[in-house]
């Protein structure tokens, strides 16, 4: 009889350990390498619709962008998937995170709003849009202050009809103005920011939230609340928030575009966002992961990096540009989702630590 042969056990194979993901430290961020597999949704997205933004962005490109801005001027895609090919081809994706390791973060939205008003207070049109002044201890008064004592002291670009309408603007950080002139004419201008009085800002909604008077405190909450209160109840919670921003008047030659961001080009409705420049230089493509503000439906796309914000802090926080008009206004309003974010950057470089 034949001896019996044994067999050998298996032996499982231990898998290869992964190599650890390179990271690179910010002062305000942990970027980790990733895989363009790792972007939920990547693909789905209409990236040639980021081109012309990148090339505005492009004007004023990021440390280690020159080459690729040069590339892109010349190489405009013919569809999507070409865009997104040359994407793939020449960049890479990083995951952001906190410096403590935190991945998910905040997205809100901000809009330009638009405003009629008149050169010359007259009628309904009385609340002046401030000019900076020029006098340095004028421009730390408080927004009360400016309203009840030392009005004289400023310059108005035009008058509004609406305080609270103001405000929205001021808190945007500029706006469309259709101002009519003395001499009957029409012309839209924009107002962009022009500074504040370095007082401190104070969330009227918080406020509101906090004294137990507001459960919705998105703007057409706030906007709602503050129109059914009497002018005397009005001002106290206006002048709740010190903070006062001051406009300069602009032309306006290109109504399809938005201000100039921190970036100094022009912000495009769902391609711009704001950043935290301490995580994330400007003019830097990144692909978001969150969803719409009304039906929590994905929303993942390619924008840039093109704006910031005293708010916007932390390595996962954006705040997504909408444009302008009602839509725009009521998506921004109600914008506060969750988020993850990927940077991408030059494969032949890697990212600036500062």
């Amino acid at each position: 009889m034949p001896p019996v042969e044994t067999p050998t056990p298996a032996v499982a194979t231990p898998a290869a350990p992964q190599a650890p993901r390179k990271q690179v430290l910010r002062d305000n961020a942990r970027w980790v390498q990733a895989d363009w597999r790792d972007l939920p949704g990547w693909g789905e997205d209409r990236a040639s619709e980021l081109w012309p933004v990148l090339l505005r962005s492009c004007t004023r490109p990021a440390p280690g962008w020159s080459l690729l801005c040069a590339q892109a001027a010349l190489q405009a895609p013919a569809d999507d998937t070409q865009a997104m090919l040359w994407l793939m081809q020449r960049l890479r994706p990083w995951r952001l995170e906190s410096l403590d390791g935190e991945a998910t973060g905040l997205a809100t939205g901000y809009f330009e709003p638009q405003l009629e008003g008149r050169r010359q207070a007259q009628g309904a049109y009385q609340v002046p849009v401030l000019a900076a002044p020029a006098d340095p201890a004028a421009r730390r008064f408080t927004r009360q202050q400016i309203a009840t004592e030392q009005a004289s002291r400023f310059k108005a670009i035009a008058y509004v009809a609406d305080p609270i309408e103001l405000l929205v603007m001021q808190i945007q950080g500029s706006g469309r103005l259709r101002v009519t002139e003395a001499d009957g004419r029409t012309r839209l201008v924009r107002l962009a920011f022009a500074g504040h009085n370095d007082q401190p800002y104070q969330s009227i909604g918080k406020l509101l939230q906090d004294r137990g008077e507001l459960r919705d405190a998105s703007w057409p909450g706030i906007r709602e609340w503050l129109g059914k209160q009497t002018p005397l109840r009005l001002n106290e919670v206006l002048w709740a928030n010190p903070r006062y921003v001051f406009f300069r008047e602009e032309a306006l030659p290109d109504t399809e575009l938005g201000p100039r961001g921190g970036q100094g080009v022009p912000l495009t409705p769902g391609r711009s966002v704001a950043v935290d420049k301490a995580a994330v230089p400007f003019g830097t493509p990144m692909w978001l992961d969150t969803t719409q503000p009304r039906s929590d439906a994905p929303l993942r796309r390619l924008v840039m990096a093109q704006d910031t914000g005293s708010a916007i802090t932390g390595a996962v926080r954006v705040d997504y540009f909408w444009g302008w008009g009602l839509e725009a206004e009521e998506q921004a309003g109600k914008m506060k989702q969750g988020l993850r974010v990927w940077t991408l950057w030059p494969v032949n470089a890697d990212p600036p630590t500062r």
